[in-house]
């Protein structure tokens, strides 16, 4: 893939779009895919590990510690109170089978795929008319670099290093080229 190509097809949506659309799927009793959008923006976690998430890790919790699996780092996320509020809020109406159960489980009670998360992704973007490129799993964790960048305007290269797991300046180009 040609860098023009990823530039223009990997389109962020800014920190206070994501909190509307997320109040938006929530309001209309879709706390599944709300809790998957506020995670992903405000924890900056790879897909793979928020689907490995359980909610005895996240529920009424300050903070977590996971192992990435793409990594195999340990990594600990600190947890807001107002994401604290929404992860109970969504335990409350998703009523999962025990405290122990994956958190994003399915209708046939299985973990999503990341196909199918990307697939019900899309159908929020068409749902909610989202004027963004490319609207995937990966645009969580952007939204959340994207924050983290623009928090962090002195050291925002080593902000985004030491939370996300960049190893190479490099990479801090390529996105930055994609926000701008």
């Amino acid at each position: 893939m040609s860098l023009k190509i990823f530039k223009y097809n990997s389109r962020l949506s800014a920190m206070e779009r994501s909190n509307e659309l997320n109040k938006k799927v929530a309001r209309d009793s879709n706390y599944k895919m709300s809790l998957l959008i506020a995670l992903g923006c405000f924890t900056g976690l790879r897909i793979s590990d928020i689907l490995a998430l359980r909610w005895n890790q996240i529920l009424d919790a300050e903070e977590f510690t996971i192992i990435e699996i793409k990594t195999g780092k340990q990594r600990t996320i600190r947890i807001n109170m107002q994401l604290q509020q929404h992860i109970r809020d969504c335990y409350e109406h998703i009523n999962p089978v025990g405290i122990n159960a994956p958190v994003l489980i399915s209708q046939k009670g299985t973990v999503y795929t990341v196909q199918r998360i990307n697939v019900m992704l899309k159908e929020i973007k068409k749902k909610y008319k989202l004027h963004i490129g490319n609207f995937s799993c990966h645009s969580l964790r952007k939204t959340f670099g994207r924050q983290v960048y623009n928090m962090n305007s002195d050291n925002s290269e080593l902000a985004l290093v030491k939370l996300m797991e960049y190893s190479i300046i490099p990479v801090y180009q390529l996105l930055k080229d994609t926000w701008d």
